[in-house]
């Protein structure tokens, strides 16, 4: 599969008209045997080590991997730099980037299903060292932990809540998958998911079978299945008025008790 087709490979356009790539401060994260993960980070305007702040792991698709450390601001991020979100939901966002031949999940993105290998990729585990010691530099709440992600991110969004599902407080994916017979271990985690009926790069079927699971298990996750976006359904789900306020109204181990007002534009097909 030619990654180039996959989440949007513009680089080319990165944040330069905006100039919010600056907003996210650039760091880089080394583990105990010296492998290193560029990642952005942003932290509430008015930063109070005394407060306590929900953080929000994104996670880029493929078209963005590498080693920059700019390109993935490119889809989605921006959404977190808008005035009027700083000021209702002032929170950490942690933006890291895949290096350019791996995966954030190892698992094929174009088949009809997927299995979860039994160890979180190298790529993940990175991840995983660099929200612990975020949690421990800085005034993080466990209790409010989130992700979010697209396309190859989506599917690093399900394979947090299937492995770890007592670690996050909410989940928002976006064209991505998983494995659909984990997928009930994730019943817990309140979910919003994305997809577009007829993206041909992530089949529809991986979220329908991903959010069925969970619903078969008990859990009551959002599934809202867009027409005629192609792969493109980040643009509209970061849009919708809704997630953020869905999203920050949860905290870990608790019943999402939202109640959307936006209707969905598609009911799931099963």
């Amino acid at each position: 599969m030619n990654p180039s087709c996959f989440a949007g490979f513009c680089v080319a356009f990165i944040l330069t008209s905006s100039g919010s790539a600056a907003e996210f401060t650039a760091r880089m994260h080394t583990n105990s045997v010296g492998k290193t993960m560029p990642y952005r980070l942003l932290l509430p305007e008015d930063y109070r080590k005394e407060t306590r702040y929900p953080l929000v792991v994104f996670f880029h698709g493929a078209g963005e991997r590498g080693t920059d450390n700019t390109a993935q601001l490119v889809h989605g991020t921006k959404l977190f730099l808008k005035p009027d979100v700083r000021a209702q939901f002032p929170c950490i966002v942690v933006v890291p980037q895949c290096p350019m031949n791996e995966q954030w999940v190892d698992m094929p993105w174009a088949d009809d299903s997927g299995v979860q290998p039994e160890n979180p990729s190298g790529a993940m585990s990175l991840v995983l060292g660099i929200l612990d010691s975020l949690q421990k530099e800085f005034s993080v709440d466990p209790e409010r932990l989130y992700v979010t992600g697209l396309s190859m991110g989506g599917y690093a969004t399900w394979d947090l809540i299937t492995r770890y599902p007592e670690r996050f407080a909410a989940a928002a994916s976006i064209c991505g998958g998983g494995d659909a017979t984990k997928a009930a271990k994730a019943a817990p985690v309140p979910v919003w998911a994305f997809h577009s009926d007829d993206d041909t790069t992530v089949k529809v079927k991986r979220s329908r079978e991903m959010v069925e699971g969970m619903r078969q298990a008990g859990g009551k996750p959002h599934y809202f299945e867009y027409t005629g976006l192609g792969h493109n359904s980040w643009d509209r789900a970061y849009n919708e008025r809704e997630l953020l306020p869905w999203m920050f109204a949860q905290r870990r181990g608790q019943a999402d008790a939202y109640v959307l007002q936006t209707k969905s534009p598609k009911a799931s097909t099963k």
